[in-house]
């Protein structure tokens, strides 16, 4: 955080006038401090940038603990902890549950049904590959499932927060992009980097996906893009990305700091992962179809935890969005809301400041939504939901204000508080799942 924070005119020497000090003496008094000042920077140019961000990290991940250990001293007892839960076991209730049964039991072979005969919510909903490792890690250690899975998601957020100044890195100076990096870390759904979730190691491997992305290593991508499809469900919209990425490059180079067409030896690279992309992102619903011999059985157990909202409906594309805000805001206002937020996100990803931040990660940002707004119905969880537009924290660290700057930590900080209070911990009857 320091260095965003060390902008030139900081630790002046007061130079006004003193009626009980002799000139030499507030003279000398102004180089002493100006000359401190310029030591402490000189030291803190020599620590490197990994370290700096690591501090923030461990940081505000120490904010973010306090503010949940408050919650678990509150915490009564429910379906998934006792009466004031010790940490661990706060931090992997909701998916986390879902995340253990998984890594002792695995996924089950026949689908479970109401009377009706809808599918009900289980395991399906949550790819493997997280709840996979932290078995393997309970294995070899001998811990406990909610000791790994956080420590996992700390790991992994910490790996993120390093990617994402590296990535910021490209495109920022190096004041600007540490500030984004802060941001971050205090984001109001940071509390995902140290609980029993798969989004922390997911965003891990977004972010090196999209590093890898922007310095052109499309052949190093493709390990990382399987295993990020097996990770959180963004496979099609890292696919859409891609395709979007070729038809800008093909049609518009310069747009992509580039001065000439590729050639087609050149797309072949990031055409093949756009492909891999998709297939990565279709092969969970085809698993859960072959073990359990039901085609739908992803689909419908997503649809599951929009029941209770709108019932059981089919998936139909681009509905679920104007399905939520109808049921959240009632029609018309809902759809006339809905219109207002994306003129909004469309207007913040293409004016003139945002463009210092680069197309790829815009296109990303695009892609993205566009998944979302296909297969996704707005809920509690549609905060944590969008923590992979992240990038996009680049576009609010760009003005130079202390002011500003202090203001936006604050404002992260008081709506993480918001989102631990309206999702996390769980009172009474809770229906705002995180």
């Amino acid at each position: 955080m320091a260095d965003g924070l060390t902008t030139a005119g900081a630790g002046s020497p007061d130079t006004g006038s003193s009626p009980t000090l002799p000139a030499g003496r507030r003279s000398s008094g102004g180089r002493g401090s100006s000359a401190a000042v310029t030591r402490w920077r000189a030291r803190y140019r020599l620590v490197p940038w990994w370290v700096r961000i690591t501090v923030v990290y461990v940081l505000a991940r120490v904010v973010t603990g306090a503010m949940m250990g408050v919650y678990a001293a509150m915490e009564t007892a429910n379906s998934f902890t006792g009466q004031h839960p010790r940490y661990l076991a706060f931090a992997s209730i909701w998916d986390g549950a879902w995340y253990r049964v998984i890594a002792t039991a695995g996924y089950p072979s026949t689908l479970p049904v109401d009377a009706a005969g809808h599918v009900t919510e289980n395991a399906w909903a949550f790819m493997p590959a997280y709840p996979f490792l932290v078995r393997a890690l309970m294995t070899v250690s001998g811990a406990s499932f909610e000791l790994v899975a956080v420590s996992v998601s700390l790991v992994a957020g910490w790996g993120a927060a390093l990617v994402f100044r590296r990535l910021m890195g490209r495109f920022l100076d190096p004041t600007r992009a540490t500030f984004a990096t802060v941001l971050f870390c205090v984001a109001p759904v940071s509390a995902m980097f140290q609980v029993a979730y798969a989004e922390s190691m997911g965003l891990f491997l977004l972010l090196v996906a999209l590093l890898l992305l922007v310095e052109r290593r499309f052949w190093t991508m493709l390990p990382v893009v399987l295993l990020l499809g097996m990770t959180r469900p963004t496979g099609l919209a890292f696919a859409l990305l891609m395709g979007a990425f070729v038809v800008v490059w093909v049609a518009r180079p310069a747009w992509l700091r580039h001065d000439h067409r590729p050639t087609v030896r050149q797309l072949v690279p990031p055409v093949v992962v756009a492909a891999v992309s998709g297939v990565v992102g279709l092969a969970w619903p085809a698993i859960a179809w072959a073990v359990t011999g039901v085609p739908r059985a992803y689909t419908d157990t997503e649809l599951a935890w929009r029941s209770s909202y709108i019932g059981w409906k089919d998936l139909v594309p681009f509905a679920p969005w104007v399905q939520g805000f109808g049921w959240w805001f009632r029609q018309p206002a809902g759809s006339v809301l809905l219109v207002v937020v994306l003129v909004g996100f469309v207007a913040f990803v293409v004016m003139p400041a945002s463009r210092r931040l680069g197309l790829e990660l815009r296109l990303w940002a695009v892609a993205y939504l566009v998944y979302l707004l296909a297969v996704f119905f707005p809920q509690s969880s549609t905060w944590r939901i969008l923590l992979p537009i992240a990038p996009l924290l680049g576009i609010v660290a760009l003005p130079r204000s202390r002011l500003y700057r202090v203001v936006i930590v604050v404002l992260f900080l008081v709506l993480q508080w918001v989102w631990l209070d309206w999702c996390w911990w769980v009172d009474g009857y809770d229906w705002t799942p995180p």
